[in-house]
């Protein structure tokens, strides 16, 4: 059991973290492209104002999702701290 000292804490860590990996992939919008062209913004108004409408409720839903992802981060991460330092007591044990 003395050779498990010798593994660097970085890779326990590692593995700890790779088994319970669920992490949400939240994606920020694409901002709304706005043409120069004057004679465009006329065109397209309808287009554009339907973009950045679009694009508020999508920032909202990121917004969410980046705060949701943050509170599963923590609690992951206090769990694998826990679990670290009940790993760490074991091995002192041996």
């Amino acid at each position: 059991m003395k050779q498990l000292q010798r593994i660097p804490q970085a890779i326990v860590l590692g593995i700890l973290l790779a088994g319970s990996s669920s992490a949400e992939t939240c994606l920020a919008p694409m901002q709304p492209f706005v043409p120069s062209d004057p004679a465009a913004l006329i065109e397209l108004e309808a287009l554009i104002r339907r973009d950045f409408e679009a694009y508020i409720e999508e920032i909202q839903s990121y917004f969410r999702c980046l705060d949701d992802e943050r509170v599963r981060a923590f609690e992951e991460a206090k769990e694998v701290s826990q679990q670290y330092g009940q790993f760490l007591k074991r091995i002192e044990r041996q």
